[in-house]
């Protein structure tokens, strides 16, 4: 049995050696500095990129930090042109801005901010103002503001609020979309929204199991009814075929 063992792992160590010499390497360039920021303005942790269609690049970095631990305010929104010139800050000192997580822009150039620290999401028009706000964080003046728990069984959906909110995709199939998924990290819950922000359903709990996911960090929406989620603690990613 040791024998068949040791010739089964050569086996396997030789297979792996031949994939990886015969894997092309992907020869590339490193742009020093792709970005250019003002004197007075320093990126955090950078947590989101996108690209809208006329090149520019929109950072959400958790930078521009004030405030204690609990209940700082680290996230900034920064738009750099294809060049990487600096244009603007979106959406400075915002109500919402608490821990920045990903930046999205839909088929309109509207840019789509996730901010799990203040379980809100927020939509920009392509000017850069606030057009829409899904969910609510917790309000300074609540007896049971603080930092958020993670029970067992974990609490049921709250109409109007996420927990711990990590992600916003749309169908971007062709120019148009309709609906929007959400993901919050804990419990594991996907909700899917209209472009008004009724939620329409929800689905998931949390867990190993297919169906169950452990601590969402991205979504991703090819069609209306089919999502990909990647998570974190599974060290998995999932397709799911929605039957509404």
């Amino acid at each position: 049995m040791k024998k068949r063992w040791l010739v089964a792992s050569f086996v396997l160590f030789s297979a792996c050696t031949y994939a990886q010499q015969s894997v092309p390497v992907i020869r590339f360039d490193s742009v020093p500095d792709p970005i250019k920021l003002p004197k007075d303005v320093h990126l955090g942790e950078v947590t989101g990129v996108a690209v809208n269609s006329k090149g520019h690049l929109f950072v959400f970095s958790r930078g521009g930090t004030t405030g204690p631990a609990y209940a700082a305010s680290a996230a900034q929104l920064l738009e750099f042109d294809q060049n990487g010139k600096f244009i603007r800050e979106i959406g400075k000192n915002l109500y919402a801005w608490s821990f920045a997580h990903t930046v999205r822009v839909d088929p309109q150039d509207n840019i789509w901010a996730t901010d799990k620290g203040s379980d809100m999401v927020v939509k920009f028009n392509p000017e850069g103002r606030v057009v829409t706000v899904f969910g609510r964080k917790q309000e300074a003046s609540d007896e049971e503001t603080g930092p958020l728990k993670h029970p067992k069984p974990p609490l049921p959906p709250e109409v109007g609020r996420f927990r711990q909110v990590t992600d916003v995709t749309f169908d971007a199939a062709g120019n148009t979309y309709q609906v929007l998924y959400t993901s919050d990290a804990y419990p594991g819950r996907i909700y899917k929204l209209t472009l008004e922000g009724k939620v329409l359903g929800v689905l998931g709990e949390s867990g190993k199991q297919l169906k169950q996911f452990g601590w969402i960090h991205e979504i991703a929406c090819p069609s209306e009814n089919v999502l990909y989620v990647a998570e974190l603690l599974n060290w998995r990613i999932q397709k799911l075929i929605l039957h509404p």
